[in-house]
């Protein structure tokens, strides 16, 4: 499926800026950039890196006093990987590549160690797998509210399990640490959402399951096979679409993707997206 999307940023500064931006589409193997454009008003030079593992592509720029302005729009086309989920299943601990171990372990928005006793009772007896992360989605879909205001950036999965409330930043955290109580890597992503509505960057999580790793989403609000991904990381504090440091008030915020070309629904209750 091939997409189109673009995102818009306004600040006010008030005084010299760093910007450290995330908002491009990431570089990924089954995720290929047809074409695409950044534009800053003014046009100030940019230093760029990127996370080779996750794909993810920041760049970083000094911003002076006044009206500052980022404008991206791609065309970019994803395959995912589509599989029966009962075919999926979980990887033992002692089978898991080196590099996927770290996203077993507490981080500071998912403190599955926290979480880790009412994980292994709701949870641990249900059939490893793909079918058990659904699970996840289902409890947290059935249990938490979804509330535009709920929460802030210092809310965490703990947080959101007590206040039963957030959004999907809230929701992608607390499947995460679920998760990785049950042994099951983890990891947050973020991501143009194709029908989210209305529409916003939008956040869910990855869970390596039989060598790939598979989307899912809480909140039940984005399809899945439409989620162009911008960044990954342990949470969100890896995948922020904006990190800045000095002093910027956001005035304004767009955000849109549209299937370029005319596509049939999936069922994604039926089928596993998964991303490599």
């Amino acid at each position: 499926m091939r997409f189109t999307m673009n995102s818009n940023l306004e600040y006010e500064v008030k005084a010299p800026t760093i910007f450290i931006l995330n908002l491009e589409a990431a570089a990924l193997p089954r995720q290929r950039i047809v074409a695409e454009k950044l534009t800053l008003e003014p046009a100030n030079p940019i230093d760029r890196f990127s996370d080779d593992e996750g794909g993810s592509r920041f760049f970083r720029v000094l911003a002076e006093p006044g009206r500052f302005a980022v404008a991206y729009e791609a065309e970019v086309e994803v395959n995912m990987l589509d599989q029966a989920p009962e075919h999926i299943r979980e990887v033992p601990v002692g089978d898991l590549p080196l590099d996927i171990l770290p996203y077993l372990l507490p981080s500071r928005f998912c403190q599955s160690d926290l979480l880790g006793r009412f994980a292994r009772r709701e949870f641990g007896e249900l059939e490893p797998g793909h079918s058990r992360v659904t699970a996840i989605c289902n409890w947290i879909y059935e249990h938490v509210d979804y509330v535009r205001g709920s929460s802030d950036s210092q809310t965490s999965a703990y947080d959101t399990m007590v206040l039963r409330a957030g959004v999907c930043r809230d929701f992608a955290h607390l499947g995460i640490a679920f998760c990785r109580a049950l042994n099951i890597p983890a990891r947050f992503a973020s991501g143009y959402a194709w029908k989210l509505e209305p529409p916003d960057f939008h956040a869910v999580f990855e869970a390596y399951l039989d060598g790939n790793w598979y989307l899912f989403d809480a909140t039940r609000q984005a399809a899945l096979q439409g989620l162009v991904r911008i960044g990954v990381g342990r949470d969100a504090s890896d995948a922020a679409f904006a990190t800045i440091y000095g002093e910027a008030e956001l005035k304004g915020m767009s955000v849109g993707i549209e299937a370029a070309h005319p596509v049939a629904d999936d069922e994604p209750t039926t089928r596993a997206v998964g991303v490599g």
